[in-house]
């Protein structure tokens, strides 16, 4: 087969057939749950019961959402995460900028040393329970400094900010020291301007980390004002009339299912991370690659 000026094989066509079927399949496995969900959510109470949703809504029922919102808690929740979210990758990216700087410097003579100790850790680590002890030692349970400092970093995201750093041309960190500047300036002045694509790939990776997080959350935190919203997330869908007032809704309102306030649930929590990603996904093929240049 002949496009334009260049030939085509069969091989070739059938290659491009295979792979697009396969990306259309993945797409639908995919987004299949997220749909089902939130068909679920939006659909009247027969129809849930009778099982009747399988793609698309039936009838058009916001009460579910209306019950999740009007919960006091997953407001406060909600303010929780995203302190937690901002906050934390700010925290995370200065860490992780500060670690990786020195490590790409080739006239560091600690380099290699910390590299070892560094990567061992992406094989070793303490452990639930003496981690736990550490921050009850440390007099951090039930306070947001807990949240922020237990996955404040990460070796692996130190890694590759460190092979970007790598990759700059030396001439540029060269020129600024014959102009006088020292190692902090060309960090801030030069480094860190160069860097924006690594470094939000890597930011994004840390937010939606932070957004979905749960599990330390809920080991660290008791007061439920701190909670994040993911750790409310799970108390509902562990038991929808965990709650008093989720529990007198469930009465008051023949509208609503348990199960439609859990999917409801999952839904409002989940949009604004799924609404952030698609701005900032561009820097991830960008960032990381660029950044996996050299090792």
């Amino acid at each position: 087969m002949l496009l334009g000026k260049k030939r085509i094989e069969k091989g070739d066509i059938f290659f491009a057939i295979f792979i697009y079927a396969f990306v259309i399949g993945v797409c639908i496995l995919t987004l299949y749950p997220f749909l089902y969900i939130l068909s679920i959510s939006l659909s009247d109470t027969g129809s849930v019961t009778r099982n009747e949703v399988f793609l698309l809504p039936k009838g058009f029922n916001l009460a579910a959402f209306e019950t999740v919102l009007s919960y006091k808690g997953i407001m406060i929740a909600y303010g929780n995460t995203i302190f937690y979210t901002v906050v934390g990758t700010i925290v995370s990216l200065l860490l992780t900028t500060l670690a990786a700087y020195p490590l790409s410097r080739q006239d560091w003579k600690f380099r290699n040393i910390a590299t070892i100790f560094l990567v061992i850790t992406l094989w070793f680590g303490g452990g639930i329970i003496p981690f736990y002890l550490v921050i009850k030692n440390l007099h951090l349970l039930d306070t947001r400094l807990s949240i922020l400092l237990y996955a404040a970093i990460s070796t692996f995201y130190i890694i590759i900010v460190r092979s970007y750093f790598e990759s700059l041309p030396k001439e540029l960190e060269e020129s600024a020291k014959i102009d006088g500047a020292n190692d902090l300036r060309i960090f801030i002045q030069i480094i860190l301007p160069l860097s924006k694509p690594v470094l939000a790939a890597i930011g994004l990776y840390y937010a939606i980390g932070k957004w979905n997080s749960f599990f330390w959350e809920m080991i660290l935190i008791n007061n439920e004002k701190l909670l994040p919203v993911q750790a409310v997330l799970v108390r509902i869908i562990r038991d929808s009339s965990f709650d008093r007032e989720m529990e007198k809704a469930l009465v008051q309102n023949a509208a609503v299912l348990p199960i439609t306030i859990q999917y409801a649930a999952i839904i409002i929590t989940s949009l604004p991370i799924i609404a952030v990603y698609p701005f900032l996904q561009k820097y991830f093929v960008k960032g990381v690659m660029i950044g996996a240049v050299k090792s």
